[in-house]
Protein backbone atom coordinates (compact mmCIF):
# COMPACT_ATOMS: atom_id res chain seq x y z
CA UNK A 1 0.00 0.00 0.00
CA UNK A 2 1.70 3.16 -1.08
CA UNK A 3 1.67 6.35 1.09
CA UNK A 4 0.51 4.20 4.57
CA UNK A 5 2.56 5.08 7.70
CA UNK A 6 2.58 2.98 10.71
CA UNK A 7 2.29 4.06 14.09
CA UNK A 8 5.45 6.61 15.28
CA UNK A 9 7.17 3.84 17.63
CA UNK A 10 10.33 4.63 19.72
CA UNK A 11 12.85 2.44 20.30
CA UNK A 12 15.81 1.73 22.47
CA UNK A 13 18.71 4.19 21.85
CA UNK A 14 21.72 1.10 21.93
CA UNK A 15 19.75 -1.80 19.96
CA UNK A 16 16.68 -0.29 18.20
CA UNK A 17 13.88 -2.64 20.06
CA UNK A 18 10.72 -1.28 19.94
CA UNK A 19 9.60 0.30 23.39
CA UNK A 20 6.67 3.00 23.39
CA UNK A 21 4.67 4.53 21.01
CA UNK A 22 4.73 8.08 20.23
CA UNK A 23 0.52 8.05 20.83
CA UNK A 24 1.09 7.02 24.32
CA UNK A 25 3.12 10.40 25.45
CA UNK A 26 1.04 12.05 28.39
CA UNK A 27 3.72 14.88 29.17
CA UNK A 28 6.81 16.21 27.67
CA UNK A 29 7.74 18.15 30.73
CA UNK A 30 9.69 15.82 32.71
CA UNK A 31 12.81 15.72 33.91
CA UNK A 32 15.16 12.67 33.58
CA UNK A 33 18.57 11.91 35.43
CA UNK A 34 19.66 12.79 32.14
CA UNK A 35 17.84 16.00 31.17
CA UNK A 36 14.50 15.99 29.45
CA UNK A 37 12.03 12.92 29.57
CA UNK A 38 8.77 11.91 28.38
CA UNK A 39 6.03 9.91 31.07
CA UNK A 40 3.85 7.34 28.38
CA UNK A 41 0.71 5.44 29.57
CA UNK A 42 2.05 2.49 28.10
CA UNK A 43 5.79 0.84 27.04
CA UNK A 44 6.47 -2.56 25.77
CA UNK A 45 9.52 -4.92 25.56
CA UNK A 46 10.63 -2.95 28.47
CA UNK A 47 11.60 -5.10 32.25
CA UNK A 48 11.49 -3.32 35.30
CA UNK A 49 13.97 -3.93 38.19
CA UNK A 50 13.36 -4.12 41.48
CA UNK A 51 11.39 -1.29 43.52
CA UNK A 52 12.51 1.70 45.69
CA UNK A 53 11.11 4.57 47.33
CA UNK A 54 13.10 7.50 45.67
CA UNK A 55 12.33 11.15 46.26
CA UNK A 56 12.31 12.78 43.05
CA UNK A 57 11.72 16.76 42.38
CA UNK A 58 7.49 16.03 42.94
CA UNK A 59 7.69 14.18 46.63
CA UNK A 60 8.48 10.56 47.47
CA UNK A 61 7.52 7.86 45.12
CA UNK A 62 8.13 4.08 44.39
CA UNK A 63 9.76 3.72 41.76
CA UNK A 64 11.14 0.78 39.52
CA UNK A 65 14.34 1.28 37.08
CA UNK A 66 13.14 0.35 33.27
CA UNK A 67 15.65 -1.46 31.23
CA UNK A 68 15.16 -2.81 27.55
CA UNK A 69 14.30 -6.19 27.32
CA UNK A 70 16.87 -6.76 24.63
CA UNK A 71 19.98 -5.03 25.72
CA UNK A 72 18.91 -4.37 29.17
CA UNK A 73 20.29 -0.92 28.88
CA UNK A 74 18.00 1.37 31.14
CA UNK A 75 15.85 3.96 29.59
CA UNK A 76 13.99 5.48 32.59
CA UNK A 77 11.61 4.23 35.26
CA UNK A 78 7.59 3.59 36.20
CA UNK A 79 5.85 4.77 39.07
CA UNK A 80 4.14 2.25 40.99
CA UNK A 81 3.03 4.47 43.75
CA UNK A 82 3.02 8.16 44.37
CA UNK A 83 2.85 9.20 48.10
CA UNK A 84 1.22 12.84 47.42
CA UNK A 85 -2.46 12.87 46.31
CA UNK A 86 -1.77 15.41 43.54
CA UNK A 87 1.42 12.63 42.22
CA UNK A 88 -1.31 9.53 41.92
CA UNK A 89 -1.90 10.54 37.83
CA UNK A 90 1.34 9.06 37.84
CA UNK A 91 1.04 5.67 39.22
CA UNK A 92 1.62 2.53 36.68
CA UNK A 93 2.81 5.18 34.17
CA UNK A 94 6.37 5.27 32.31
CA UNK A 95 9.48 7.71 32.24
CA UNK A 96 11.36 7.28 29.16
CA UNK A 97 14.70 9.28 29.14
CA UNK A 98 15.00 11.38 25.49
CA UNK A 99 18.49 10.25 25.54
CA UNK A 100 17.66 6.78 25.61
CA UNK A 101 15.09 6.57 23.01
CA UNK A 102 15.07 7.28 19.22
CA UNK A 103 12.21 7.82 16.94
CA UNK A 104 11.06 4.97 14.23
CA UNK A 105 8.66 5.06 11.18
CA UNK A 106 8.42 9.53 11.05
Amino acid sequence: MEGFVGPRVYSCYNCRNHVCLHDDIISKDFQGVNGRAFLFSHAVNIVVGALEDRRLRTGLHTVGDISCADCHEVLGWKYERAFEASQKYKEGKFIFEKVKIVKENW
